[in-house]
């Protein structure tokens, strides 16, 4: 009797990994609808790193000097995600008003402000850096060679949905 019911088990399992894959869901636009990008534990550790690899390589490539990371940045650019999220819109005010030059000084920064960029997507760092450095105006706040210094910050819904902001300053 364990014979047979091994010998089914085996048959089950062997028609299960047969199945295809579920075809991947299609959106209004009959393309490929996005999956969202999760943040695990270990990517929020790596994410800090990795953007600022890049955008060093892409400032060192036009002569423009590294940005180091400022805590006080990356503390006013998580608070101010933590906030459009809160809002449900990627937009530089914060709900009480504040401008990013606020934010910076209630963080502890006196530097100067260079810019702040900022998303709403369901993709991840590369492709949100990718998406910036598209735009002109975004590019010029990262690419701006008298900046110094980076800060970054994130907050991921539930739902997925990733609140991105970039500030620069000196």
């Amino acid at each position: 009797m364990f014979k047979l019911k091994s010998l089914a088990l085996v048959a089950i399992l062997a028609l299960a990994a047969c199945q295809s894959a579920a075809p991947p869901q299609v959106g209004p636009d009959g393309q490929a609808a996005p999956v969202a990008y999760r943040i695990t534990p270990r990517e929020s550790a790596a994410i800090p790193g990795r953007v600022l690899g890049q955008i060093n390589m892409l400032r060192a490539n036009i002569g423009a000097a590294p940005l180091v990371q400022s805590p006080q940045l990356d503390a006013a650019s998580v608070a101010h995600a933590r906030d459009m999220s809160a809002q449900n819109r990627a937009w530089h005010f914060g709900s009480d008003g504040s401008s990013p030059l606020d934010r910076i000084r209630n963080a502890g920064y006196f530097g100067t402000l260079i810019g702040e960029n900022i998303s709403e997507t369901y993709e991840n760092d590369i492709v949100t850096l990718n998406a910036w450095m598209q735009t002109r105006e975004t590019r010029d706040i990262i690419m701006d060679n008298s900046a110094t210094q980076l800060g970054l910050g994130w907050y991921q819904e539930p739902s997925g949905k990733i609140w991105w902001v970039l500030i620069t300053g000196r």
